[in-house]
């Protein structure tokens, strides 16, 4: 089938293109800006990108016509406080329009589950006005809707991630016990995919959740188990929704415009009607525990390539890692560099980059990398005894030092380290080369996703040395040379 998909670049879309790709569709990706949008070389032939904004219907040329499909994911929740709703809602109808005059024989729809249709917050009633607008088409529509999305990277999981992560102890607001129902994001891609073309679904609308009810209270608590976290709540009445917000916002990630829009919507119950989807389609609920172990894979939900903690090498197929791997963006601490470098020079530096670790070292502080390495495996970590296979040559899946290689793409000059090392989080170092108006740029990232105030006091102390040693190593990828053997200490 050839499928239309908007949002492609959203939390969803990003995590469905893959999936579709991979059950043998042609996939229309639509995007508001294509140069945020990447085609992997296994995708050839199989994704055409497309550059559209359906708030601005008078910049809409050349939209294609011909396909069975389309999904509808698109959202401005988090992008304003007081005017998302009229967004959404001409968002929808240009959309409409556009799939009027087309040959689509289906529209999927994901939504918010709206029941307790007397107290909808803006945020819900905007998603039930979006679904009534798309229920308008010519073509049938399926309407999923599903409360909270469990999965790594989607915002919802985010504030429960952060909240359990950095507060032992929690006044909230009462809130916390209005009663939902979760959704790991594998069983959503199984929903997603299974109503496609299936004609009990059409011109229906279902309520799908893993069958828990379950408080917020009851969320961050059992997210606290999962990670082995003792936690502490107490909820008060006096939190009005604008301190709630302000609340979330400076202790979590999100931001302003998103807080105020979750908050009110928390507090209405989200309680799915029945489980005749689930039925239909032979779903298997994933619990919430079980969603929370799988958001800590570090692997995207629903693709082929099992978690490298598993037997890494074995696991792989012929698709590089980088189509599957994601380095969180959220609650996490991050050391930037970056340095431009003469055309010229790109071979010599990503061979330096290619050759780092083992007996070459990494560039500046061997002494504390070593030291670093010594006290791991003090406390049973693998320490840097490992090395690397090759002097120069690595791949996806090598160990190198108390690293894993999970992406080593010559081509497209990135190579992505996991920390294997004993640590109160998870550790990621990235070496990539890219161009930035004309000028090519080497960036070298390291980002750690602390748990619990532990994993932050660590982050804290090792600071001082993060400003000598990943500024030294940086500098010294780009100068080092084997005629001079430049000094890497």
């Amino acid at each position: 089938m050839k499928i239309l998909l908007t949002g492609a670049t959203g939390y969803i879309g990003k995590r469905l293109l893959p999936v579709l790709i991979e059950q043998g569709h042609e996939v229309i990706a639509c995007t508001r800006d294509k140069n945020r949008f990447e085609v992997l070389d296994s995708w050839n032939g199989k994704v055409e990108v497309v550059e559209v904004d359906f708030l601005k219907p008078e910049e809409i040329k050349n939209f294609p016509t011909s396909f069975d499909a389309a999904y509808y994911l698109v959202h401005s929740m988090s992008a304003s406080i007081g005017n998302f709703e009229q967004k959404e809602s001409d968002s929808a109808k240009n959309f409409k329009k556009l799939m009027d005059v087309s040959s689509v024989g289906q529209i999927i729809y994901l939504t918010g589950i709206v029941n307790e249709t007397e107290n909808l917050s803006a945020h819900l009633q905007s998603r039930l006005e979006v679904e009534n607008i798309l229920n308008s088409c010519i073509a049938p529509l399926t309407a999923l809707r599903a409360g909270i999305v469990v999965g790594s990277g989607s915002a919802s999981f985010e504030i429960i991630r952060d909240l359990a992560e950095k507060l032992p102890i929690m006044i909230t607001p009462s809130w916390l016990n209005t009663k939902c129902q979760p959704i790991g994001i594998r069983n959503v891609m199984e929903y997603l995919t299974g109503v496609l073309s299936n004609p009990e679904c059409l011109n229906k609308n279902f309520d799908i959740s893993n069958g828990e009810v379950l408080t917020y209270k009851e969320i961050l608590l059992g997210y606290a188990k999962v990670r082995n976290l003792k936690r502490y709540i107490f909820t008060v009445p006096i939190m009005t929704p604008r301190l709630s917000s302000y609340w979330l916002y400076f202790v979590t990630s999100i931001s302003y415009p998103l807080a105020v829009n979750l908050v009110n919507s928390m507090k209405v119950n989200v309680i799915a009607r029945n489980t005749d989807l689930q039925k239909i389609l032979n779903i298997k609920n994933i619990s919430y525990a079980a969603a929370v172990k799988m958001a800590f894979q570090r692997i995207e939900q629903n693709m082929v390539v099992s978690s490298w903690k598993d037997s890494f090498v074995s696991s792989l197929d012929d698709r590089t890692l980088e189509e599957n791997m994601i380095v969180p963006q959220y609650g996490c601490f991050r050391d930037s560099k970056e340095r431009e470098i003469s055309e010229i020079d790109i071979s010599r530096i990503m061979k330096n980059v290619w050759s780092i670790g083992g007996e070459r070292g990494w560039y500046y502080g061997n002494i504390l990398w070593r030291l670093r390495g010594f006290l791991d495996k003090i406390f049973g970590g693998v320490g840097l005894r490992r090395g690397r296979t090759h002097e120069n040559e690595i791949e996806a899946g090598d160990a190198l030092d108390f690293w894993r290689v999970l992406v080593a793409d010559e081509e497209k000059k990135r190579l992505l380290l996991y920390a294997e090392m004993i640590l109160p989080g998870d550790a990621w170092l990235e070496f990539k080369i890219v161009k930035e108006n004309g000028k090519d740029i080497l960036k070298q990232t390291a980002t750690f996703r602390p748990e619990g105030v532990l994993g932050r006091m660590y982050w804290y102390s090792i600071l001082p040395f993060h400003y000598f040693v990943f500024n030294g190593m940086i500098r010294n990828i780009v100068g080092y040379k084997e005629e001079n053997n430049l000094s890497t200490r």
